[in-house]
């Protein structure tokens, strides 16, 4: 272990107990994290075009510009969950690990963990807010950044008809495009 790491341990005498613990923590955040963000996406009731898998996860493209309800809860509502999940993964006797119950390390761990889970989802919800896009705007800025991440990309039946309607081709087409 690195040496800074260990030093680090010993002045917040922060142990793991069970490493397999830590890990299955660190797995169920983020799972937890996404599942919220397509909690929040079901409950708009849009037509979902498609959606991709990528080294930042799993994507959802939709047709509608969101209102700015659901932007903001589609930033907020993830935090929250960010925020339960690492504050009962280390402060309750579930946890895998051995920490000060201090307010202000307690304040300090859960803040953390939600900036780094969150803080791209503000920045995209300020974005939505400022230069909102809707329809084929949004799809094609959509596949335009998902593409740029080398995301795997797969449309939805009615994302088939949606891109043959609107652009007259094929999502095959539309994505060697791009």
């Amino acid at each position: 272990m690195p040496a800074l790491a260990v030093t680090l341990m010993n002045v917040l005498h922060l142990q793991v107990v069970y490493p397999l613990g830590a890990v299955l923590l660190a797995v169920f955040w983020i799972i937890s994290f996404r599942l919220a963000h397509l909690l929040v996406l079901l409950l708009r009731r849009e037509p979902v075009i498609g959606w991709a898998i990528g080294p930042l996860g799993v994507s959802f493209m939709v047709l509608h510009k969101p209102s700015v309800f659901f932007t903001w809860l589609n930033a907020l509502v993830p935090a929250l969950v960010s925020g339960s999940v690492l504050y009962i993964g280390f402060f309750t006797p579930l946890s895998p690990f051995i920490v000060p119950h201090h307010p202000l390390f307690i304040g300090l761990v859960v803040c953390c963990g939600v900036l780094v889970s969150s803080t791209s989802d503000v920045v995209l919800a300020l974005r939505d807010l400022l230069y909102p896009l809707w329809g084929e705007a949004r799809i094609l800025r959509n596949i335009q950044i998902l593409r740029s991440t080398w995301a795997s990309i797969h449309f939805t039946p009615y994302g088939h008809s949606y891109v043959n309607d609107h652009f007259g081709s094929s999502p095959a087409d539309l994505l060697k495009a791009f």
